[in-house]
Parts: structure tokens; sequence; C-alpha cells
């Protein structure tokens, strides 16, 4: 079924609520136009997802973030810098890639510096679980991207694991330079060591 979108009145080009949130987005309606679209989840205050969107024009950016505060922080970031190719979403990063993504819709996704959930009682509440990569995997095109950054030991070699254990993921070993977050900028004032991710959907053989 069709997904029928409505902008958010105050952000009218930026935030948008979907009238179902049991139905797949669509994204011509969202965007106005077709064109290749990559997911920033917990995209926080959208420092990575307008540098990303300025530096790439040809093609569409949906933020999806849970906190509001962050919400209405990257929608004025995003009105600021008068970007039409970027949208925003409100809600659960792991919801929405299973249930409101078409397959095979998206191009790349961008995971960086999900809550790691250091305490291991805490562990279950990570955002990297095999269900969680089988949506990804789902809503992925064919060779689509999956960027991961962490800054956390444990955190990137449970997940280093979990992807090398599954086909469906290549890592790819293609040079490329991605904008700095804001709590990346953080970090490395700190001294952090930061772990990242680049792979590939790998295409299954017939």
């Amino acid at each position: 079924m069709r997904s029928r979108a409505h902008l958010h009145q105050r952000e009218p080009a930026i935030e948008f609520v979907p009238v179902s949130i049991v139905e797949q987005l669509n994204f011509r309606e969202i965007f106005g136009r077709d064109a290749p679209i990559e997911v920033d989840l917990g995209c926080g205050d959208a420092t990575f997802l307008v540098a990303m969107a300025a530096q790439n024009p040809d093609r569409n950016f949906l933020g999806i973030e849970r906190l509001l505060g962050r919400v209405r922080v990257a929608c004025r970031k995003i009105a600021r810098s008068n970007l039409e190719n970027v949208r925003i979403l409100r809600l659960e990063s792991s919801y929405a890639v299973a249930h409101l993504l078409p397959a095979g819709a998206i191009s790349g996704f961008h995971v960086l510096f999900p809550d790691p959930w250091p305490k291991r009682r805490h562990n279950r509440r990570r955002l990297f679980t095999a269900e969680f990569l089988g949506a990804i995997d789902c809503a992925l095109e064919p060779s689509g991207l999956l960027h991961v950054a962490t800054d956390h030991a444990d955190y990137f070699l449970s997940i280093y694991k979990m992807i090398t254990t599954k086909s469906s993921f290549s890592i790819s070993e293609e040079a490329t330079e991605f904008p700095i977050t804001a709590f990346e900028q953080k970090l490395a004032g700190n001294g952090a060591a930061i772990q990242r991710l680049l792979l590939r959907k790998v295409s299954p053989v017939t």
C-alpha cells in the first residue's frame, strides 16, 4: 500500500509525519522526485546529513531520529542550509527499517556511533541484531552501501562478527571519505579510537 506523508507545518520541506506507521514510505511523494536514497540512522543534529546532502545534490537523504530535541535541532540546521534533498523522520530506527522502507529502495545506510549499551545486561538493547541486519539487507538495493562507525571496541567486534558471518555483505576496501559528525569531532578531540566498516550488499549467486 502507498504511504501518504504529511509534511510538518513548521518545517514544510524537512520533517514529515507518515499518515500510517504500518505502510511503506513513498519516496517520490516525500522528496518530489526520483533519485537514489541514502538513510542516516540516528542522525542526531544532522551535521553529517547536511554535509552529505550538500556534497551530493543528485541524491536524496533521509535522517531518522527518535529524540524530539535532536529532531528540532536537525530541522533548524537543514532549514538554514536551504537544502531541498533532505527529510527527517522522527521514529525508532530499527522499526523504520523493518516496516517502512520498501525492499531494494535504499542505496546506502549510515549508522554512526549507535549507543553501545556497554553493560552486559543491556546488550539486548543494541541496534545491531541479526533481525536488524536482515531488515537492512532487505531495504538495500543490490551492491548497496552499509557504513558503520563506533568508538566502542567491544561493540565494533560484535558488529564485525555479526556481519562477517552473514553472507549478504562483503567488506569494501574502497577509499571513501565521509563528513565528520559533531560527535566524531568531540571524540577526535579526546583522542578516542574510531572503528569504521564499509560494506556492500552481495547479490545472491544464481
